[in-house]
C-alpha cells in the first residue's frame, strides 16, 4: 500500500527576495487551501522537517566560502565588504539578489527536501513531496535563477553517502536543471534527466542534448531541450519515450524529480505552450516509473512555476492527487473540466489580479492553435531520436 507525506517548513514562505519578485511563495499556500478544500491532505499527512545543520551544506555541495557570504548578506543590515562581494557569488541585484533571513529560509528549504529523501530511503513512507523544494540552478559556489541553496543536490548527496543509492534525478522545469547536472556531471551512481525548453532562447542557456556527462559519469546524463511552443502531445510524447531509456540504464534505487511547473502556456517566463494536461499525465509515469523499478521510493520537489494564481496550485495539487492515489485522479479522467472548489476560487479572487479558472484541466478546444506543430513536434521528436542514440 502506498504511503505519501507532504513535507511542508513554515520558514520556506519566508524565502522571499522582494514584492515584486516572480518567485512568489504564496503559491505554496494556494496550493494547500486547494488540497484542504477537497478534502486531499489531511494534518496527519503533512510533516514538519527539523533543521538541517549547516555541516550538510559545508561539506557535501556547497563550498564554506560561499555559505559564509550568504549568511553574511542574510543579516538585517549587512556590511559593507559583504555587500560588495555579493556579485562574485551570484547574490546581485538581479534575478537572485540578497534579502534579510536569506541563509534560514533556504537552509529550512535545503531540509525539507532532505528529510524527505531520508523518509522514503528508511521505509517511513513510500513517497514523499516537497513542494518548497527544486530550487536546482543554484551552484556549489554560487546562487542563481531565483536559487539559494540546491536541495535537490543536497537530497541526493545525503542519500548518496548514506546509503550508498542510486539515484535517477528527473527535472521537468521548463528550464535546464544545470546546477544539480553539474554537482554530479562525473558521477556514474546519478543519473541526471532534463527535459526543458531549448537554452538557445532561455535561462540558462544550457542543457543541450550533446551534454552527457564526463569522466566515469560519461552516459549518465540526458537532456532533452523542446522547442519554443511545444504542446501537450509532442511533450508527452518525448517524455515518455525518452523516460522508459533513461530508466532501463539508470536502474535506480530511488527517484527524485523536480516539477516546476513554467512550462505551461500561461507562464510569464518561457515559451513552451503546454496545458494543464502533462502536469495529470507527467507524475502517472513517475509514479509508475517508481513502483516498477525502485520499489515505488520516490521523492518530488516543487521548482519553478511563475503564474502562481492560474497554474501552480492546480499542477502541485495534481501532482500530490497522483503521489496519495486520491480518487479524484479517477473524476478528473472521466471529467476532465471538473469544476475547482467554489469556496477556494470565492476567496482566493479577491486577491487574484486575474481571472481564476473554474476547472481542474484547461479546455484547449479554446485556445488559439499554434502555428508550425507539426514542424516542432518532428525537431523535438529529431531530439528525442538522438538522445535515444546516446541511452543504447
Amino acid at each position: 500500500m502506498d504511503k505519501a507525506i507532504y513535507v511542508y517548513h513554515p520558514d520556506s514562505l519566508k524565502y522571499v527576495f522582494h514584492q515584486n519578485h516572480p518567485f512568489d511563495q504564496r503559491r505554496l499556500t494556494l496550493t494547500r487551501d486547494l488540497l484542504q478544500q477537497v478534502n486531499a491532505l489531511s494534518v496527519d499527512q503533512i510533516f514538519v522537517p527539523g533543521e538541517l545543520p549547516d555541516s550538510h551544506l559545508l561539506q557535501q555541495v556547497h563550498i564554506p566560502e560561499y555559505v559564509e557570504a550568504v549568511k553574511q548578506l542574510s543579516l538585517e543590515h549587512p556590511s559593507q565588504q559583504a555587500i560588495d562581494r555579493a556579485f562574485q557569488y551570484g547574490l546581485h541585484q538581479g534575478d537572485t539578489p540578497y534579502f534579510a533571513g536569506m541563509h534560514q529560509s533556504a537552509l529550512s528549504i535545503a531540509a525539507g527536501s532532505v528529510t524527505a529523501a531520508q523518509m522514503v530511503m528508511e521505509g517511513q513512507t513510500t513517497h514523499a513531496l516537497h513542494l518548497g523544494g527544486g530550487l536546482h540552478h543554484a551552484m556549489p559556489q554560487k546562487g542563481a535563477g531565483f536559487c539559494i541553496y540546491n536541495d535537490a543536490a543536497l537530497a541526493i548527496a545525503h542519500v548518496r553517502e548514506t546509503y550508498g543509492a542510486k539515484v535517477l534525478y528527473i527535472d521537468t522545469d521548463v528550464h535546464h536543471g544545470d546546477g544539480v547536472e553539474m554537482c554530479f556531471y562525473t558521477d556514474p551512481n546519478v543519473f541526471t534527466y532534463s527535459i526543458h525548453e531549448t537554452g538557445k532562447y532561455l535561462f540558462p542557456g544550457t542543457g543541450r542534448v550533446e551534454e552527457r556527462g564526463a569522466g566515469e559519469g560519461f552516459g549518465y546524463t540526458v537532456n532533452l531541450p523542446l522547442e519554443p511552443y511545444t504542446e501537450d502531445d509532442s511533450w508527452l510524447e518525448c517524455f515518455e519515450t525518452t523516460l522508459n531509456q533513461v530508466l532501463e540504464r539508470a536502474k535506480p534505487d530511488l527517484i527524485i524529480s523536480q516539477h516546476g511547473c513554467d512550462a505551461h502556456a500561461l507562464d510569464p517566463l518561457s515559451h513552451v505552450h503546454c496545458s494543464m494536461r502533462i502536469y495529470q499525465e507527467m507524475p502517472r509515469m513517475i509514479h509508475q516509473a517508481a513502483h516498477q523499478w525502485c520499489e515505488g521510493r520516490w521523492v518530488a520537489l516543487g521548482g519553478g512555476g511563475y503564474d502562481i494564481w492560474r497554474v501552480v496550485p492546480r499542477a502541485w495539487s495534481l501532482l500530490w492527487l497522483e503521489m496519495s492515489n486520491h480518487p479524484l485522479l479517477q473524476q478528473l479522467h472521466t471529467d476532465p473540466l471538473l469544476p475547482l472548489p467554489q469556496n477556494w476560487l470565492d476567496h482566493w479572487q479577491a486577491e487574484s489580479p486575474v481571472s481564476l479558472p473554474q476547472t481542474w484541466l484547461d479546455d484547449v478546444k479554446r485556445w488559439e492553435p499554434i502555428p508550425r506543430r507539426e514542424e516542432i513536434a518532428q525537431s523535438n521528436r529529431a531530439i528525442s531520436e538522438i538522445a535515444a542514440t546516446y541511452l543504447k
